[in-house]
């Protein structure tokens, strides 16, 4: 059964402000902003939407293949995905220009300022869906916007179902645009922030627009999410992490539980749990690919956390 996810391949660049933004930024002078944040700590990571949902996904025992667009400088990456047997089949490289490069800085509470330069991102139209063989299930996340809109019609028209989770990519659409991938998509995903513009750009309530799909995913953090079906509401709760140390990524890891629990015709309830679980355990590391459970630990936290079988 293999997950075909469609989204961006990138270079996280991450920097931790040991400070509240809101302390540094005047309301007053919005209009005018000029601010410089000091940031001791620097690393580099792997990520990417489509990076850390595979990642994520083949830790739970998943078979996810990536199709991205990525740049010259994605040796790296790619040695890296080789070592963790995760398909590289549909990546493909175009020259003269970087891999996707996300510099994201995080303050004390979890606040993130995101500056993102697309590379290659910009050119995943050049890959078709209809190359992909064998698969089952398909995923539409923050990408070039001609690629994401040409992705979802080829899934829609294979009758390949599909998550959209337009994250960042989300204020590229117009209204219009954004009720047509629901209107394509099985199923879609959002954190609170992104519903509310999802709102505002459609002029549909998250209810409404949950209407159009077999359901519909709310995150919203340390409260859990909302799974909007059937014309039932299932609230979520969040799973305590032993640490919290980084966000980066966790709404990714949060995705891949929810595509494994579908893909293997799991009720809501257990799927969202093991979601929440997900995002519980990558929030305890740094960067989006840094936590390296087995699929057996994550069974058995799974057990423990909510006395639910994984394997059943």
């Amino acid at each position: 059964m293999k997950t075909l996810i469609c989204g961006s391949m990138a270079y996280d660049t991450i920097m931790v402000f040991e400070d509240r933004f809101q302390h540094h930024i005047l309301p007053e002078k919005i209009h005018s902003l000029s601010v410089a944040f000091l940031v001791p700590t620097m690393r580099r990571e792997f990520g990417g939407t489509a990076g850390n949902i595979a990642y994520n996904l083949n830790l739970l025992g998943g078979n996810p293949a990536i199709m991205a667009t990525v740049g010259h400088d994605f040796t790296e990456y790619q040695k890296r995905l080789d070592s963790l047997r995760i398909s590289t089949q549909y990546i493909q490289q175009v020259n003269d220009n970087f891999t996707a490069q996300a510099f994201i800085t995080t303050d004390l509470d979890d606040n993130q300022i995101t500056a993102f330069h697309p590379g290659a991102m910009n050119f995943s139209h050049i890959n078709q869906v209809e190359q992909a063989d064998n698969v089952s299930f398909g995923v539409v996340s923050p990408d070039g916007k001609l690629g994401m809109i040409q992705h979802a019609n080829s899934f829609y028209q294979q009758k390949i179902p599909f998550l959209f989770d337009p994250g960042q990519g989300l204020p590229m659409f117009n209204g219009e645009e954004l009720l047509n991938f629901i209107e394509q998509a099985n199923y879609f995903a959002v954190n609170d922030y992104e519903a509310q513009l999802l709102v505002d750009k459609t002029g549909l309530s998250i209810e409404e627009l949950a209407k159009k799909v077999d359901a519909a995913v709310v995150t919203r953090g340390a409260e859990g999410s909302t799974i909007y079906t059937d014309n039932e509401l299932i609230h979520i709760p969040a799973v305590r992490a032993d640490n919290i140390v980084d966000p980066t990524g966790c709404g990714d890891a949060y995705r891949a539980g929810l595509i494994y629990g579908i893909t293997h015709q799991w009720s809501w309830a257990k799927t969202g749990r093991l979601a929440a679980l997900m995002g519980s355990i990558k929030i305890a590391h740094r960067g989006g690919q840094n936590h390296s459970l087995t699929t057996s630990e994550i069974a058995s936290l799974f057990n423990q956390y909510f006395n639910l079988d994984f394997y059943t």
